[in-house]
């Protein structure tokens, strides 16, 4: 939280995500990592369950999502993805129901919802060509989400409470649609989810993949307090301008060259980015996924490269 709010905190908050899949793959050897690193994971359990999985989404075979989506696996530790899609022509939006089960917000609850309920290719041509079911489609998606987050809100019973909210609004390099095309659509939305939850009192967590940079600004005005976005896909400089002393980062660390960086470039990619987005009066946490294909040996550098870095400003 001081980190959160520039409030001097004693070190920069950091994390490591172990998925599933790295559970499966190295077992007690991950559990050795974890118990040498308290600091980062807290104390060990005396007993793990290397097999297990957060979600059924995480299992291999065939999942079907409180809106139809039709979910595919092929190996249990990892996420699947949406292969059959409920809401194939625009036809079809005109008869889509809003479900009346409560699916918690998953990961994609916005914008890549629309693209589970028609397919990516259809939902990019709806945002090309602007027919009236695509403003349709996005209301009632919108009107699912803040029937679920006014529930959630009403729910919490201590005050300010950092809530989590994740939607992957980027590609590799790019944002899917124009920057101008995004603040027509999709702000509105994210400001009118965000809304009860600051109106409320408490915090906005946005975790985002992708490319992201030329909506931040828009994303600091619909609430967000800590935007958790990638700098593989967005670049330490342009997080640096885009977020440095006006909204909080945990900073996705670049998990897409874990599994080829060597233990000290490892350790150099953990200091820029203290050296980029860090200060002593904090706006900054440390974030890693692990996934199987890291090796041992860098999640061990990972590991020590946070304990360090996570100390810059310490004295």
């Amino acid at each position: 939280m001081k980190a959160m709010l520039w409030l001097k905190p004693s070190r920069i908050p950091v994390g490591v995500g172990l998925l599933p899949s790295a559970w499966m793959k190295h077992r007690e050897a991950m559990d050795a990592i974890v118990a040498r690193h308290p600091l980062i994971f807290g104390a060990s359990k005396s007993k793990r369950d290397y097999d297990a999985v957060g979600r059924s989404t995480y299992v291999a075979g065939e999942h079907v999502d409180a809106w139809g989506c039709v979910w595919s696996n092929v190996k249990t530790g990892l996420e699947a993805i949406v292969t059959r899609h409920p809401v194939p022509t625009r036809e079809s939006v005109r008869s889509l129901r809003i479900p009346e089960e409560d699916d918690g917000m998953p990961h994609g609850f916005m914008y890549l919802r629309l693209g589970d309920l028609r397919g990516f290719e259809e939902i990019m041509v709806d945002f090309a060509e602007e027919p009236p079911e695509l403003q349709m489609l996005i209301d009632k998606v919108l009107a699912y989400n803040l029937r679920l987050v006014r529930g959630r809100v009403a729910a919490l019973r201590e005050p300010e409470q950092l809530l989590y909210f994740g939607d992957d609004l980027g590609m590799q390099a790019s944002l899917p649609m124009s920057p101008e095309k995004w603040r027509q659509y999709l702000k509105p939305c994210f400001a009118q989810i965000y809304k009860p939850v600051r109106d409320a009192g408490h915090y906005v967590y946005m975790h985002t993949d992708g490319h992201i940079v030329e909506i931040i600004p828009d994303l600091i005005d619909c609430g967000v307090n800590v935007l958790n976005p990638q700098v593989g896909a967005n670049g330490l400089e342009n997080l640096a301008r885009a977020c440095k002393g006006k909204v909080c980062v945990n900073l996705d660390l670049n998990r897409q060259m874990f599994p080829f960086w060597s233990p000290r470039e490892i350790d150099d990619h953990v200091r820029e980015a203290v050296e980029a987005l860090g200060s002593p009066e904090g706006g900054l946490w440390l974030f890693a996924e692990i996934a199987d294909d890291v090796p041992l040996e860098n999640v061990e550098a990972i590991c020590q490269a946070l304990e360090r870095h996570s100390l810059a400003f310490s004295g």
